[in-house]
């Protein structure tokens, strides 16, 4: 868990230009961390992360990846066009999708992304949304099936997960591309989320290069950069160790040598298309606790809510709270930590051991920084937590407005409500 990089005094006059809740992320952590990211990946010939937009969706945060040379990974329109607006594009801009719309492909391919089919059927359909021609460079999304062991609650196991082409779909697809013109190919797999072992990642990583191996075999492709997935985790529990980046390297790279180097596919670019482990540490979501309830256990309800941090009340998601102000307090109350929407599961924190909460403490929730106000939704009527970023020099600015009820009832068409008969 990173400290909070605000001091009491700080946020609370924060919280007297904006409203709780709100979330805050750490610019200058976000850019350390990526630094760390890259160097422990030069060993490669060539690398890079595509930051996997879905964890973070936001345009100034983009602008501060795109400077420390990262690309991005988008799985929907909105966020190709998130990705530009933030000077990410070309093939810097990896479009990862399933199920796509044809006007989704269209625009990753007038953009001159890297499209990333993920089905077989896929390369006829995206065929027919160019008008009959394919792109000249292809990825496709590998899913190994009972090769890889493992796999989480957040992904599952890889032959239950909807992802990718099965080994022989693979071969087959390479072949079609080929025959249909495709001059450059890359290989792509993801088979894990918030993986802390680092050996899991050089397993997936020996499972893609005997694949990029049979491809060259078989189909006379030269594949000519991987996609190693995201998947790596970060340690949200005490106790929990921090994924070794230099470590996983290290061993990927042991692994190219004894097997890419010699089949003559030297250089090989390796990409990597994590989110949570590049701004997950460095976001926090902060709220007001403003109710007290003691029955057949001691409530604090707060208000921020499942709408607002959706992953304790969706996965069990454990997630570290601190009470600003009171870091050294004992913590001697256990208390379920809730929001107020009409579900049971909306509690941030269940039997929790914190100290003693007041009315108007600021409880500040770590460790969301990545698939925390991305996931946010409307239920109950309930309006999203805007964004703040602190900036290097140690200013705070807002990224992103609380929505507003304006904004909840912007889609709905009032003009002939007042005729409707029922």
């Amino acid at each position: 868990m990173n400290t909070f990089p605000l001091t009491h005094d700080q946020l609370v006059q924060l919280t007297k230009q904006y409203p709780t809740p709100f979330y805050v992320y750490d610019e200058k952590g976000i850019r350390d961390n990526m630094k760390y990211f890259t160097k422990a990946f030069s060993i490669f010939p060539q690398f890079r992360e595509y930051f996997a937009v879905k964890a973070l969706p936001n345009p100034y945060i983009l602008r501060i990846l795109e400077s420390e040379g990262c690309g991005a990974d988008c799985s929907s329109l909105p966020e190709l066009m998130l990705s530009e607006m933030s000077h990410i594009d070309g093939k810097r801009v990896m479009f990862t999708s399933n199920d796509t719309p044809a006007n989704e492909f269209k625009y990753a391919y007038k953009n001159g992304n890297i499209i990333n089919l993920d089905d077989i059927t896929h390369i006829q359909f995206l065929k027919e949304s160019l008008g009959g021609k394919l792109p000249d460079t292809i990825c496709f999304r590998y899913n190994p099936g009972p090769l890889k062991q493992g796999g989480n609650a957040i992904i599952g196991k890889p032959e239950e997960a909807k992802y990718g082409l099965t080994h022989d779909q693979m071969i087959e697809a390479y072949k079609i591309c080929r025959k249909e013109g495709v001059k450059h190919f890359g290989l792509h797999t993801m088979v894990a989320s918030n993986e802390l072992n680092p050996d899991f990642f050089a397993d997936t990583a020996r499972i893609v290069f005997d694949m990029v191996l049979e491809v060259q075999k078989e189909c006379g492709v030269n594949i000519e950069f991987v996609d190693l997935g995201g998947g790596v985790g970060i340690p949200y529990r005490p106790g929990q160790k921090k994924v070794d980046l230099e470590y996983v390297a290290k061993k990927i790279r042991e692994l190219y040598d004894e097997k890419i180097v010699p089949a003559g596919l030297d250089p090989l670019a390796i990409y990597f298309e994590c989110g949570r482990p590049i701004t997950g540490p460095y976001g926090w979501l902060v709220t007001k606790a403003i109710h007290e309830k003691n029955i057949y256990r001691s409530y604090i309800g707060v208000d921020a809510s499942m709408a607002d941090l959706m992953r304790p009340g969706m996965y069990g998601a454990y997630h570290e709270i601190t009470v600003s102000g009171k870091e050294n307090v004992p913590c001697d109350r256990v208390y379920d930590v809730a929001g107020s929407l009409c579900e049971n599961c909306d509690k941030f924190a269940v039997q929790r051991s914190l100290p003693e909460i007041d009315m108007g403490d600021l409880l500040i929730v770590h460790d969301a920084g990545a698939h925390g106000r991305a996931m946010g939704f409307n239920y109950n009527g309930k309006l999203r937590a805007g964004e703040l970023l602190l900036r290097s020099d140690g200013s705070v600015v807002q990224i992103r407005r609380a929505e507003t009820i304006d904004d909840y009832f912007a889609t709905l068409d009032f003009t002939g409500l007042d005729s409707f008969s029922v």
